[in-house]
């Protein structure tokens, strides 16, 4: 376990019930594959409702809902211009979380074909 992990272990060891429920709560935003893809767009950078909906294939409607959960959770920021309103990753370390992640499962993928 690398020193990052080893850190971020003592910290979840000592948080109180309501820090745990405030962090799955955190986690249920993510376990959302739609949250994920408008995440991933947000990378790029800011984007509107209607930006993100037409990329993502889905109503206006259910990226506004999907939205409105990210950024209850503090994981986008909303700013309103005119007549539409933007988005924007709150924290882009919420990328290194989703890396490590993905680069974990990729891990797993590759033993399981290696044999092991």
């Amino acid at each position: 376990m690398n020193i990052a992990m080893q850190d971020v272990c003592g910290v979840m060891e000592g948080l109180s019930d309501q820090a745990l429920e405030q962090v799955a709560q955190y986690f249920q935003a993510l376990a959302e594959p739609n949250r994920l893809r408008i995440l991933n767009l947000l990378r790029a950078g800011e984007r509107n409702v209607g930006e993100l909906a037409q990329l993502c294939g889905m109503t206006n409607a259910n990226v506004s809902r999907h939205l409105s959960t990210l950024a209850k959770n503090g994981l986008v920021l909303r700013e309103g211009r005119g007549t539409s309103v933007y988005y924007r990753i709150a924290d882009p370390a919420i990328y290194q979380l989703c890396d490590l992640v993905c680069s974990s499962i990729a891990s797993r993928f590759e033993r399981q074909a290696a044999g092991f």
